[in-house]
């Protein structure tokens, strides 16, 4: 191998090229550039949102924004969620049109490019069809706020906490901590437990001969007093219900007791409510029975969204068919022999 040759065509290259390969390195620069310029903006608008707003409701963290209005929770979710997505728009856009710009300096024909790229994408588009999918669906996902990062979610595939909603992928962390990758394509139905507000249930289980008037005034009392309470006072929404029986065996009764409450704090309230409820049973003698046997029932019944309170419905007007009366019979008589 002649190596003065070898050399001297790689000075030649650069000699012809020089100018093609600083205009490439400038692209690239440049796009980088940007890209982290655009970034930065993005990123301290959402951060003056979240501070904006932590300022106004007068708390130094988002999870003490579960004393205040549930708006402004869901304004830092969403802000936090759109910047998310903007960032990866960004990032996709500048490679686009840094590609774009590279394959013009080097002499390739762009609109040859695009009419080759028209008869590939005749054959891809049957596989890219899930890719614009999923981008699709995320962006409707973003913009109608099904979900946000900081959410508690079950999105199918996977149950947690969202972390980052990207344009083709949202991370989902489960209570195991496992990061889940879900393609938003994927996505059939979001059930999302951060908006608005949550439900404490709570099914007991009594022996069949307790006193179930006084068992639900001791729910009751109990409850209430956690309500009232100054820790627990600003993360109950209502006043408690008592739904009544729930199931009935020779076994058990399963009397049901519900607490309106904001949907950070769920997990919380029912933890402390079932402690004072074993020492108020614990007050009154109540004896639980096994579970092993007894079957709770009625937790998924569209009957108990309504709970004590079903919705009016006019009464029905019932026409009897009366039929007509006989005439009673007379007994016969016997004949004389």
């Amino acid at each position: 191998m002649d190596w003065n040759s070898f050399w001297a065509s790689v000075g030649q290259f650069f000699a012809d090229r020089g100018g093609d390969l600083l205009a490439i390195l400038g692209i690239l620069v440049g796009a980088a550039i940007i890209r982290w310029i655009l970034h930065f903006v993005v990123k301290r608008v959402v951060t003056q949102i979240v501070t904006g707003i932590k300022k106004t409701q007068r708390v130094d963290d988002t999870q003490s924004l579960q004393a205040s209005p549930l708006a402004a929770v869901r304004v830092v979710q969403r802000t936090r969620t759109i910047g998310s997505v903007l960032n990866n728009v960004i990032t996709w856009t500048i490679i686009v049109i840094a590609l774009i710009m590279v394959l013009d300096t080097l002499g390739v024909s762009i609109t040859a490019l695009v009419a080759s790229a028209g008869v590939i994408a005749a054959g891809l588009a049957f596989g890219a069809q899930n890719i614009v999918k999923d981008v699709l669906n995320g962006l409707f996902m973003v913009i109608e706020d099904q979900l946000g990062v900081g959410d508690v979610v079950d999105v199918g595939p996977a149950t947690g906490v969202v972390e980052a909603v990207g344009i083709r992928i949202t991370q989902v962390r489960d209570v195991n901590g496992t990061l889940w990758f879900v393609r938003n394509g994927e996505i059939l139905r979001v059930g999302n437990m951060s908006q608005g507000w949550a439900r404490v249930i709570i099914d007991l289980a009594v022996p069949y001969e307790t006193d179930v008037e006084e068992v639900e005034a001791k729910l009751l009392k109990t409850a209430g007093e956690l309500a009232s309470s100054p820790k627990w006072r600003s993360t109950v929404l209502e006043k408690p219900e008592i739904w009544g029986l729930e199931s009935i065996s020779a076994e058990a009764l399963v009397i049901r007791l519900v607490i309106k409450t904001r949907t950070t704090a769920k997990d919380e309230v029912a933890r402390e409510l079932r402690m004072r409820i074993k020492k108020s049973l614990d007050d009154m003698g109540v004896q639980l029975p096994a579970l092993n046997s007894i079957v709770l029932s009625g937790y998924e019944g569209a009957a108990s969204v309504r709970g004590s309170k079903p919705p009016r419905t006019k009464p029905v007007s019932v026409v009897e068919n009366k039929a007509p009366r006989r005439a009673p019979r007379t007994p016969r008589k016997p004949e004389a022999e």
